[in-house]
């Protein structure tokens, strides 16, 4: 709930549900996820996540506000997982094959970690990222600089001679399409498309097709910067 550019924007009303709601839905479909966890901070105002995850019937773990890395280890550690995905919260397109696609890839060729981010071709906010218990350990263990332990996953990727790692791409480069939750005008942009659809639901695919037949629609957000990973 403390985001700096968007304050509360976890729980900011995406037709008619909070945004965490369409991020857990769209997860909970992906067929490859056994379990599905929230991972928040032990901060007062985030007492409204855990009364949410209790509402929804899914796990909720608190941990560090700052030390992100310590939370999603400590969270994985409850779990007894031994294959952990990253979805952040702020991404209310998540999309289940994207999801299964990424972690699919990740069993098929075992990895230490799997990403369809590190080379980019999908949209940002369907970033799906997969790695090994064993892995998410030992950068749990040795990063030390702070963004490091803000963003989860740095050390391991910008260690490919340590860990092996995975680029999951798609057909076609998709990457210019902004649909993470940064500030009002991205928040703006995914009511838009929200809307666009109503109550029925839609995949990533069709997101797409509509951006295409609604370029003007890029437009909301083109201006958002994307936060520098060094900023924390």
């Amino acid at each position: 709930m403390g985001s700096i550019r968007l304050p509360g924007k976890v729980l900011a009303d995406i037709q008619g549900h909070p945004m965490l709601l369409h991020v857990l839905q769209r997860t909970r479909a992906a067929g490859s996820l056994n379990e599905v966890m929230i991972a928040t901070t032990t901060e007062p105002a985030d007492d409204v996540l855990a009364a949410f995850c209790e509402e929804q019937g899914v796990g909720c773990f608190r941990g560090q506000e700052k030390d992100v890395l310590d939370r999603y280890y400590k969270a994985a550690c409850e779990t007894k997982a031994d294959v952990i995905v990253r979805i952040t919260s702020d991404c209310p397109m998540i999309d289940a094959e994207i999801i299964d696609k990424t972690v699919l890839a990740f069993l098929a060729e075992r990895p230490d970690y799997a990403s369809n981010s590190s080379v980019r071709t999908y949209p940002r906010g369907l970033d799906t990222e997969v790695m090994t218990f064993a892995a998410l350990q030992t950068a749990w263990r040795e990063a030390h600089h702070p963004y490091q332990r803000a963003h989860v996953t740095p050390y391991i990727y910008e260690n490919p001679m340590r860990f092996r790692i995975l680029s999951v791409t798609g057909e076609k480069d998709h990457s210019s399409y902004r649909w993470s939750v940064d500030t009002q005008e991205d928040l703006d942009f995914v009511r838009t498309v929200y809307s666009r659809f109503g109550d029925e639901p839609f995949r990533w695919s069709d997101a797409v097709r509509l951006m295409e037949r609604e370029p003007a629609l890029s437009r909301i957000n083109r201006s958002v910067a994307q936060k520098d990973l060094y900023q924390g």
